[in-house]
């Protein structure tokens, strides 16, 4: 099969500008979209090519890589009325970056394949500054031909890839338990540095130690350093929580697999969003506590 060289891709949110560059770097010719139009400077100005319309990121494209927030994000640009499958060719693979249900994944799948296209559910972990430096894990799964189609992407945007199985929606599920560990780990460390903080420890001197010790985890030391510098500007909104944990909940209905540590979790993000924090970074979560203990784990309130 040729080179991979042309392709389309919709989504330059935080970590999908990150990932779209990381194609840019690696040589592939990128044609991007986003809602957002004041992002379209900054992506010209990165090297790629600006469209209006996912269709249009499709024209001449051998993939498209999709990476929005939902699957009703995803349908609108597949299949809306300016969706990609408008122009993009026939045997071209579509990579769903996105956190969507592994029900909804597989169907996806299913769909495409009957309308003559390959698949690769495709989630990604990092975070920002994995997506902006090419180090995500992406976790994968799709046909052995979507995956020859698509390995050069894959391995521009990360460098840990890892391949579940043939099976669409084998990804998604891998992806889902990750974001359970992910959102109680958030939610753990808020809890824990106010604790902290209410006992009259100072918060720095907590995080220093913690961050060297057995209760320790990479959310841990990714989001509290958000929580002392009092700094919430969104890289992973805790309304993305509010959704992954609920797809999370979703797949243990499916399955009647209890899964208490995920509801509480997603209820505290819930909690969150319905104090008005839903747009604010994850790590915001932490000002529940702080507001229901009177404690300071930030100078910033």
């Amino acid at each position: 099969m040729p080179e991979l060289k042309k392709i389309g891709f919709v989504g330059l949110g935080a970590m999908g500008f990150g990932m779209a560059s990381q194609l840019l770097k690696n040589g592939f010719h990128v044609a991007a979209v986003d809602t957002r139009p004041e992002v379209k400077p900054r992506w010209i100005d990165a090297g790629g090519a600006w469209c209006d319309s996912p269709s249009a990121t499709a024209i001449d494209a051998e993939a498209i890589v999709v990476m929005v927030i939902n699957s009703e994000q995803v349908d609108s640009v597949l299949f809306g009325g300016k969706g990609a499958l408008k122009h993009l060719r026939k045997g071209s693979v579509v990579i769903v970056t996105s956190t969507v249900s592994p029900s909804y994944s597989k169907g996806l799948g299913k769909q495409l394949s009957e309308a003559g296209y390959l698949y690769l559910d495709a989630p990604v972990s990092g975070g920002v500054v994995g997506a902006e430096s090419g180090n995500l894990s992406i976790m994968a799964s799709g046909s052995d031909a979507a995956f020859e189609a698509g390995e050069p992407l894959l391995k521009a945007m990360a460098t840990k890839i890892y391949r579940i199985g043939a099976e669409a929606g084998l990804g998604s599920v891998v992806k889902t338990v990750n974001q359970l560990l992910a959102g109680a780990h958030i939610a753990l460390a808020a809890e824990a540095m106010a604790f902290g903080a209410r006992a009259g420890v100072d918060p720095n001197v907590l995080f220093e130690v913690i961050s060297h010790s057995a209760g320790s985890s990479w959310m841990f030391n990714n989001r509290v350093p958000h929580m002392l510098a009092g700094d919430f500007t969104p890289r992973s909104a805790v309304n993305i929580f509010v959704k992954d944990l609920g797809i999370v909940l979703d797949v243990g209905r499916e399955l009647k697999f209890p899964l208490p540590m995920a509801a509480l979790a997603h209820q505290i993000f819930v909690a969150a969003a319905a104090a008005g924090l839903g747009a604010q970074d994850d790590s915001a979560i932490v000002k529940l506590f702080q507001n229901l203990s009177g404690a300071s784990v930030s100078q910033k309130q």
